[in-house]
């Protein structure tokens, strides 16, 4: 008992360092979930269809945005180690090619997803859902690139250690969200009612404001825009454009096959019915709400990692890390028994459809489970992304995302006629494996 005590004191400054990281970031991730949150309650309770239709269209949407997303997420261990070691001009260097590499990223992703658009008519799905989810799908695209550069200012700023700054401004934009969602959905203050549309419109306004807000919230501190002011035209460079490359493509190509996952379990499930699609929404919804608080301690050990690492201080980083996996499993294990013991209660927060209500309250036990498994992988992508191996993570995330769940989840809904159940528990199957092999490679780059 003394023992457990003596380690337990002996983490607790990494416990304190780590949530103060973390926290900022949960609260802007839990924002940023809590508006998807309430589009998918807003339009379910519109309708059945359009619900299907948000829940469609952002499967293909988030398919090739994510990875953008995840490339520039290379930005924040990389702008990690330079600020730790005083290198003020490579800082500046990253912010000002990590611009240019967000921009390159954005306008391949637009063309992409503008293709995609009358694809949908083409993926078996419901043609009233198929209708509905075509403009939102649209208004989407057009927020992306603004979108994006937010996701740069973020983790830019990530990488300097300060995470409150993206809360504050992630809050008040999402507000204003909500509310563009209730002029927009159901048809107020002068609005027409447009459904699905209207949720695409008011995250379009939103997103297209973020990166403005940001900017000038950066420029307003000496400490962080003196960085904007030590950027110049030589420092413009391929080389470390090709840096962010090398260590944001496997990121994005990591973060992208876990969102294949999902979307293609969107498609595959819109075969049963567009109520076990909707259920599957729901379900998403909230297990998506709770992952936020998983992927705020996993950006929060990418930062801490990376400034250790980059200190060169070997200890502190494997301490660092262990901290968070302790903190993963205490706030899992509360999310998981509340996701289980509320999961007869949860789907009537999204419709009152009582068949959608029904398959979600047992989508709900298993999303419960995965909590664990979602919760330590993505902690593990963030003690590696934080010593910035992202090779083998990318390998390891396409096997077990894309040679074990998707034929698992088939073979369990189809052939084994378990349906939507089925999708899930290959969800809690892959994830854990991927959770087991992130951790064993943090482990076996430290032994060695």
């Amino acid at each position: 008992m003394a023992h457990i005590i003596h380690i337990i004191r002996s983490y607790l400054p990494y416990y304190r360092r780590n949530l103060a990281v973390a926290f900022p970031v949960m609260l802007t991730q839990l924002g940023a979930a809590l508006v998807g949150l309430i589009d998918t309650i807003m339009v379910g309770h519109y309708s059945t269809t359009d619900l299907a239709a948000v829940s469609l269209a952002n499967g293909v949407f988030f398919t090739f945005m994510v990875f953008a997303m995840g490339a520039v997420m290379a930005v924040t261990p990389l702008v990690g180690h330079a600020f730790v070691q005083k290198q003020d001009e490579r800082v500046a260097s990253l912010l000002l090619n990590g611009l240019w590499f967000t921009l390159m990223l954005g306008g391949v992703t637009c063309v992409v997803l503008a293709a995609c658009v009358p694809a949908l008519d083409n993926m078996g799905q419901d043609p009233d859902v198929v209708v509905a989810a075509r403009p939102y799908l649209i208004m989407r695209t057009v927020g992306m690139l603004p979108f994006l550069l937010f996701c740069l200012e973020k983790q830019f700023m990530e990488g300097l250690g300060n995470t409150v700054v993206a809360m504050v401004v992630t809050f008040g934009i999402n507000m204003l969200n909500i509310l563009l969602n209730w002029v927009f959905i159901f048809g107020h203050w002068g609005s027409p009612a447009l459904g699905a549309a209207g949720a695409g419109l008011a995250t379009m306004i939103a997103w297209i404001l973020l990166p403005v807000v940001f900017l000038a919230v950066i420029l307003r501190h000496r400490e962080w825009s003196r960085y904007l002011r030590l950027c110049r035209w030589q420092l413009t460079n391929r080389a470390t454009v090709r840096e962010l490359l090398h260590v944001g493509a496997p990121i994005g190509m990591q973060t992208t096959m876990e969102t294949v996952l999902f979307t293609l379990s969107f498609i595959m499930v819109g075969w049963i019915s567009k109520e076990a699609l909707a259920a599957h929404q729901v379900t998403n919804q909230v297990a998506d709400f709770a992952f936020m608080l998983s992927l705020g301690i996993g950006s929060a050990t990418t930062i801490r990692v990376s400034h250790q690492f980059g200190l060169g201080d070997i200890p502190a980083t494997r301490m660092a890390a262990n901290a968070s996996v302790h903190l993963i499993l205490l706030m899992n294990t509360i999310g998981a028994a509340l996701m289980i013991g509320l999961r007869n209660y949860l789907p009537y927060l999204f419709t009152n459809d009582e068949q959608v209500v029904a398959l979600a309250s047992q989508l709900l036990i298993f999303a419960g489970l995965l909590q664990y498994a979602d919760g330590l992988q993505c902690v593990g992508a963030g003690m590696l992304r934080g010593v910035t191996d992202v090779k083998v993570p990318m390998w390891i995330t396409v096997f077990t995302y894309v040679v074990i769940a998707l034929p698992l989840g088939y073979l369990l809904m189809f052939p084994a006629g378990m349906g939507a159940v089925g999708m899930w528990i290959s969800f809690v199957v892959a994830l854990t494996i991927a959770a087991i092999a992130f951790h064993w490679r943090f482990r076996y780059l430290f032994s060695r």
